[in-house]
């Protein structure tokens, strides 16, 4: 479920607590300790094609733009 389906039925479900705590308790986004979803680019926010090495916290999308700029030399 995306977040903005889950805001949407929240605020349905505002005027009846008990189906509103029910919902929290099952469909609640989770914070994410590890793995693929719990890391983000610092640039644009994405969290697939992370690239974590050398602390760069980069997408590779975004990587590719900026990679000339931090230093990184292209081979062919």
């Amino acid at each position: 479920m995306t977040s903005k389906n889950y805001t949407k039925i929240f605020k349905q479900l505002k005027g009846n607590t008990t189906k509103l705590n029910k919902f929290k308790k099952h469909n609640q986004p989770q914070k994410r300790s590890f793995g693929r979803g719990s890391k983000k680019c610092k640039r644009c926010g994405r969290k697939g094609a992370h690239i974590s090495k050398y602390r760069l916290n980069l997408c590779r999308q975004c990587f590719r733009d900026i990679a000339t700029k931090i230093g990184f030399k292209r081979y062919s």
